[in-house]
């Protein structure tokens, strides 16, 4: 298991060293990591259930075992640099703070407000890692410091009195009472977006260095974390894992990692070949695009030379087709095609009932 890992660890480390040449790869001289949390299932098994048991609000047998998963990506190629996993009942402050050690000096941690506590933003910033956040919606707007600009501003922020979950009670004492931060509210006014502002802030408070329309549309990138996760569960099918086990879910789930960022290698390496804009390759059309080409890249019989070649060519086929540029774009998270007509199993197998009509069951649930 540590073998997996280790490759998968490493083959982000290689996209990493492939991209630095590139002039998208930093944002105002500074590398962007950016994390988001999710979960997966994985089959209602007894070993399962006792290392990653299933939601406390589902009755026993009427649920699957979901593992809570952190990533860190590189927002600049899209691969997962690390990736930290537990139960539903370890929060993903906690499995965020087991990432940290990624986190080099100078990196920029893009995240949603989930990750935006006080602690957070001063032990990070301790490091040498500033953090660009939504504010939490618990947090009340603090007093104004200093007006840096139209809607930016330094701020007072107070350390709560309650110790969070992550720190020890030693730990938080140690934190200073106060911590200036900057704030930039952001207008969002186009059609179709929920929120009409946004309260950003960051530990970047060099106006000069970091406009703040700049960290106004890093904030707004923060949005493609959510198409990594994406691909990664829906296009490469890990939002269901099928082991039985811990110990082979976390193999399955690693060795799709793997996969992952090999694709997101192939995308770099097209887009740096062809010079196309890596944002701008599709990573289910590279995913089809590899899968058409890897029974001729396989043939035994091809010199070292040939299949160099074919491999030029699959680049080229990658590169040639870019998604549309759709700035903007709304994409309402609703189904097309209709669901089958079956009940939910809403009892244990053994107390359940099934409706006599199939199409006429939703009369009788409870």
């Amino acid at each position: 298991m540590k073998e997996i890992v280790r490759t998968c660890r490493e083959t982000a480390l290689r996209i990493e060293h492939e991209a630095p040449g590139q002039t998208w790869s930093l944002w105002c001289g500074r590398r962007v990591r950016v994390t988001d949390g999710s979960g997966v299932s994985m089959p209602d098994t007894a070993e399962n259930q006792k290392i990653y048991p299933q939601s406390g609000s589902q009755k026993p047998g009427c649920g699957f075992p979901v593992m809570r998963i952190v990533a860190v990506f590189s927002l600049a190629t899209g691969a997962m640099l690390d990736l930290a996993t537990g139960s539903l009942r370890t929060g993903e402050n906690k499995l965020m703070q087991s990432l940290w050690s990624l986190l080099k000096p100078r990196d920029v941690l893009l995240s949603d407000r989930g990750f935006s506590s006080y602690a957070e933003l001063y032990l990070l910033s301790r490091r040498g890692v500033d953090c660009v956040s939504r504010r939490h919606q618990r947090r009340k707007p603090s007093p104004v410091i200093k007006q840096l600009g139209r809607n930016d501003h330094l701020v007072e922020w107070r350390k709560m009195k309650l110790c969070p979950k992550l720190l020890s009670k030693e730990q938080w004492r140690a934190i200073p009472e106060t911590m200036v931060i900057r704030e930039i509210e952001v207008v969002v006014d186009i059609p179709g977006f929920r929120t009409k502002k946004i309260s950003v802030v960051t530990t970047l408070l060099d106006p000069k260095a970091y406009p703040a329309n700049a960290i106004a549309q890093l904030y707004l990138w923060r949005w493609r974390v959510e198409l990594f996760l994406r691909d990664i569960k829906i296009t490469m099918a890990m939002d269901i894992l099928r082991c039985k086990t811990p110990e082979m879910i976390q193999k399955e789930m690693w060795m799709r990692v793997i996969a992952y960022n090999l694709i997101r290698a192939v995308m770099l390496q097209a887009s740096i070949t062809h010079r196309t804009q890596l944002d701008r390759l599709s990573f289910k059309g590279t995913l089809a695009t590899v899968r058409h080409w890897v029974p001729a890249l396989a043939k035994t019989e091809l010199t070292n030379a040939h299949r160099t070649d074919l491999y030029r060519i699959m680049l080229g086929y990658i590169a040639s087709d870019p998604v549309p540029h759709r700035p903007n774009r709304i994409e309402p998270r609703a189904k097309k095609r209709r669901w089958k007509n079956y009940q939910l199993l809403r009892k244990p197998r053994n107390l359940f009932k099934e409706t006599a009509h199939r199409s006429d069951y939703r009369k009788g649930l409870s």
